[in-house]
């Protein structure tokens, strides 16, 4: 009897091998946590959620999440987490409090919180915008550049001086595709329109980023857009006159006569998939890119008494068209800041190298810092 039972034993732990080995990148969880036992997800945000802005727009995606699922999960949150070393022993303490899903919601911690994940591997690690992933670590984005280019055929139609400005925070491929997908958004309808862009190398800066509102004004724009964490830009366009758009989250209580519309994103719909994933145990660590399609992002809160009609129906077409895949921002032809192409008629750019985008289209007036 116990050599039958032990064959049995063997034949059991060879097809558990044989799971892992189908599974691949798979990490498979322990069942779903039951109301008495909620499943611990925990966030790690570089500033704090305040009014508006990226922090708080993942913190609406935090908030949805909680409404869902109730019980079944417990949500921690750590603020003003810097990009630096000192991130680590935060994603670290999160990972030893037994937290299954650990998500870094900034660039700068993707180094970081990979070298935690790596001595944690029964927990589940995300980390937003970034570009690395190991067994269960995977990145998470929206194509924040579609609605930019939404914003930028908008602000083509609205501009008066053909002059629009941008305020860029830090020259990472995700602000240069959202510089060059406005500008190109602008020229669409308006092949006169120019971007000039002003860095303040930071996030989050609002004397900085008021003073780059400030001199792009003085330059002759009169429709602002920025990359960047605080409300400076919208309330600077308020105070000047001049038209802007909320980033990230709606900021029309910021300019409620200068907001045309909002680049607002919806972290939520990802954060929902994500437990949901982690619950049925079919996670894996596959980057992951969403955008109109899936409502993951949106040019929302359109001031009709700004916007023209024809501009709201333009809108509309090019919208639908994203969705319904008849139109790519970066598809060809697209020529750089020398005219020279980079881009073929009937070719696109690839998300591969949208990922690692290091150039200015043509159209847009400033450089990248060195």
């Amino acid at each position: 009897m116990r050599t039958k039972y032990a064959r049995a034993a063997v034949r059991s732990l060879r097809h558990a091998a044989a799971l892992l080995v189908t599974l691949g990148t798979y990490v498979v969880l322990s069942p779903t946590a039951t109301a008495a036992q909620p499943m611990g997800v925990a966030f790690v945000y570089l500033g704090n959620p305040g009014d508006a802005g990226w922090t708080y727009a993942h913190e609406q995606g935090v908030k949805a999440i909680e409404a869902k699922f109730g019980d079944q999960i417990k949500v921690t949150r750590v603020e003003n987490v810097p990009e630096s070393a000192d991130s680590e022993r935060v994603f670290r303490d999160l990972a030893s409090k037994g937290n299954k899903i650990i998500v870094g919601s900034s660039f700068g911690f993707q180094d970081f919180e990979l070298k935690t994940a790596k001595d944690y591997p029964d927990v589940v690690f995300e980390h937003a915008t970034g570009y690395k992933k190991s067994a269960n670590f995977a990145t998470y984005d929206v194509r924040t550049y579609q609605s930019a280019y939404l914003a930028g055929l908008v602000g083509g139609y609205t501009t008066k001086t053909n002059t629009l400005g941008f305020v860029a925070s830090v020259p990472v491929p995700e602000v240069v595709r959202n510089i060059n997908s406005f500008t190109m958004g602008a020229r669409s309808v308006n092949p006169d329109a120019r971007v000039k862009v002003i860095w303040i190398n930071s996030w989050f800066d609002p004397g900085k980023e008021k003073q780059a509102a400030e001199t792009l004004i003085g330059q002759g724009a009169d429709v602002l857009i920025q990359n960047t964490d605080s409300t400076a830009t919208m309330q600077t366009a308020e105070q000047k006159k001049v038209h802007a758009f909320g980033w990230d989250s709606d900021m029309k209580k910021f300019g409620p006569d200068a907001q045309l519309g909002a680049c607002v994103s919806y972290w939520g719909v990802y954060y929902s998939h994500l437990i949901e994933q982690v619950q049925s145990g079919t996670w894996t660590n596959a980057p992951t890119w969403w955008g109109l399609k899936e409502k993951a992002i949106d040019l929302a809160d359109i001031n009709t008494a700004a916007v023209s009609p024809a501009a709201q129906k333009a809108l509309a077409q090019k919208r639908n068209d994203i969705i319904a895949g008849r139109f790519n921002p970066f598809a060809g032809p697209i020529r750089d800041q020398s005219g020279a192409i980079k881009v073929a008629a009937g070719t696109s750019l690839p998300d591969a190298e949208l990922l690692r985008l290091n150039w200015f289209v043509q159209g847009v007036d400033g450089s990248l810092p060195r």
